[in-house]
């Protein structure tokens, strides 16, 4: 019970001290999964967010519950679940009482602008990291980059991107097999 928990809190911490989405909490998610609790490897956080951007939903949810699943089981995942949801809902309740009132309001612009900044910085700082963890030699470096293009000047959808890229990792798999016989 003790390590449900905490799955719960560590979660539930995360998400209330977190502002950008999924991808603002990555560096939350390395320090508090991998470098603190232990409960994953750098490598497990990458395969792990690999599949939560690949699965309908919320990608912060998903991570959290593809943890709780690993950490703990079917208990772990909807603890990790409750954890990551309670706070967001809870704030998201308190602000859009009086959001709108103030949304005009020039300071709470000034305060978003400088948020959405940091936001930025956090994610570019998240992205960096989980590129030296990533990409490993010359073909993941093309894949990256390949997928990166796509992505940013023709508008590619995710999926296809994540799709293609598994299919190029299993292609070049099979092809070092066939080289290795």
């Amino acid at each position: 019970m003790a390590k449900k928990l905490e799955l719960f809190l560590t979660f539930a911490r995360i998400s209330a001290s977190c502002f950008g989405g999924g991808y603002a909490m990555l560096p939350f998610f390395q320090q508090e999964l991998v470098e603190k609790k232990g409960w994953l490897t750098d490598e497990e956080l990458l395969d792990l967010n690999a599949v939560a951007q690949c699965t309908p939903g919320v990608i912060a949810v998903n991570t959290a519950t593809f943890c709780g699943y690993r950490t703990r089981g079917v208990s772990g995942a909807l603890c990790a679940t409750l954890g990551i949801l309670a706070p967001p809902i809870l704030i998201v309740l308190v602000i859009s009482a009086f959001f709108w009132t103030y949304a005009d309001n020039p300071w709470v612009q000034y305060a978003l602008t400088g948020i959405r900044a940091c936001v930025c910085a956090l994610i570019i700082n998240s992205t960096v990291k989980l590129y030296k963890k990533a990409v490993l030699d010359v073909p993941t470096l093309l894949i990256f980059l390949g997928a990166f293009v796509l992505a940013a000047f023709v508008g590619l959808s995710p999926a296809i991107l994540v799709i293609a890229a598994g299919a190029v990792g299993l292609a070049r798999q099979a092809l070092r097999k066939g080289a290795d016989r």
